[in-house]
């Protein structure tokens, strides 16, 4: 396959581990995939969610970029109603300040958490995400070429051009992405549904901008790769688990694998995980090969971001090993 893979990190803590560990694993991992090429390694925001310790993204973007070196680092994404514009322009401009033409920044309009934990976020939630479209456009504006009616500057940002991602589960962002002439990314690895809509509403609606002159799409999937279909299959089943566990609203660590999966849940609830996971991709070499090949040729999508929460971290850099190699 001669599609660039990237790689999404949600920085999952285990059920017997420390999100300290999880962030030293997240960097051996980064390195891994800078070695075998990858193009990417984005970190998602996240709140409120025990299993998940990528809360403070900007900052693990800055670990992450200084124990590398050439791979891109960015956010998949930031949600941007969660924050002033302002702010971010300033954090990603320091960022690319310190890294400089390695940062992307990704930005979604989702809370990433429960609305509890969004109101003690952001402390009000009026409008938010209606106003999403107006955050993006000021962020742009930050980052554009100092002008001297420019009142509000970012320091440092302002003139850097930092990369804007839009993110996306459903056809909103892929609406607003083909608008803007911004690339695209959407969230296929949980939210599998609106997939071919978004693509088709991106491609067929964009519009070329001074970024970008070509739609481009990023689709996340998940990938668990072994040795063999087999141990591949076991080792999806913490994957199995976790969807498990967030369709009885239960937002715990990330649990080991186990023998047999569908012992565990009721036939409406093994029906859900299977369409909440319909696009994952298990299994040895060739079983993995083969069904991505099938998917591209579907999709045409420019770019493969590999979601893989596997429980043992050893197995996880093996996994991304096999991917890189089909």
């Amino acid at each position: 396959m001669d599609t660039p893979l990237s790689v999404l990190d949600l920085v999952m803590v285990n059920v017997d581990g420390s999100p300290r560990q999880s962030m030293q694993n997240s960097l051996d991992l980064a390195k891994h995939a800078e070695r075998l090429g990858y193009k990417r390694y984005w970190l998602a925001e996240h709140h409120n969610t025990k299993g998940i310790a990528s809360t403070a993204t900007s900052v693990l973007i800055g670990f992450i970029a200084a124990g590398t070196s050439t791979i891109r680092v960015g956010s998949g994404g930031v949600m941007l109603p969660n924050h002033s514009p302002l702010v971010i322009a300033e954090q990603f401009g320091t960022l690319e300040s310190l890294y400089p033409g390695r940062i992307d920044l990704g930005v979604g309009r989702a809370p990433g958490t429960d609305m509890v934990t969004a109101m003690a976020l952001r402390r009000n939630l009026n409008g938010l995400e209606e106003d999403f479209p107006n955050g993006v456009i000021e962020l742009q504006n930050y980052f554009d070429n100092p002008k001297p009616e420019t009142q509000v500057k970012a320091t440092p940002g302002e003139g850097l051009k930092v990369p804007i991602w839009l993110l996306g589960s459903s056809t909103f962002s892929a609406q607003l992405a083909a608008m803007l002439g911004l690339p695209f990314a959407f969230a296929s690895h949980f939210a599998p549904s609106y997939l071919d809509a978004a693509i088709r509403i991106y491609r067929d609606r964009f519009q070329p901008s001074e970024t970008l002159k070509e739609p481009y799409v990023i689709t996340a999937v998940n990938i668990i790769a072994a040795d063999t279909d087999k141990e591949a299959l076991r080792l999806f089943t913490s994957l199995q688990l976790r969807a498990l566990e967030m369709i009885r609203g239960i937002h715990g660590p990330l649990q080991p694998p186990v023998n047999r999966f569908d012992t565990i849940c009721i036939k409406p609830e093994k029906y859900a995980v299977d369409q909440r996971l319909k696009y994952s991709f298990v299994g040895g070499p060739a079983t993995v090969k083969k069904d991505m090949k099938s998917f591209l040729g579907k999709t045409q999508v420019d770019e493969i971001m590999a979601v893989s929460h596997i429980y043992d971290h050893k197995a996880r850099l093996r996994s991304y090993e096999i991917l890189s190699s089909l």
